[in-house]
């Protein structure tokens, strides 16, 4: 009995744990993602070159946007694995979707 119950301590104590680096990590990437939002309105108010610019927002915007698929939807997690599939693959036929109208547009 009194194994059990140290079990379940243990058990209690490495879900507290867990928990508590989880949220750090949450709180740590929100910064991130204000930090990185704050740089871009700064460089479009500072009215700097737009070739460099826009490649560096999106670049930000994609960093973001992955931050917010494996810290905020929990996609890093075991047991996602089939919603991150489908989600690649929905990016992957867009991408293929995009680069075809341009290819068709361009040639």
């Amino acid at each position: 009995m009194v194994e059990k119950v140290s079990a379940t301590t243990a058990q209690i104590e490495y879900e507290k744990q867990k928990r508590k680096e989880e949220m750090k990590q949450q709180v740590i990437t929100f910064a991130l993602m204000i930090i990185f939002t704050i740089i871009a309105f700064g460089m479009v108010m500072a009215e700097m070159s737009k070739l460099f610019v826009i490649p560096v927002i999106i670049v930000l915007a994609a960093v973001q946007v992955g931050f917010q698929l494996y810290y905020f939807m929990h996609m890093s997690h075991k047991g996602h694995e089939m919603p991150a599939f489908m989600f690649y693959g929905g990016v992957f036929a867009a991408f293929l979707t995009i680069l075809a109208l341009v290819v068709l547009v361009w040639w």
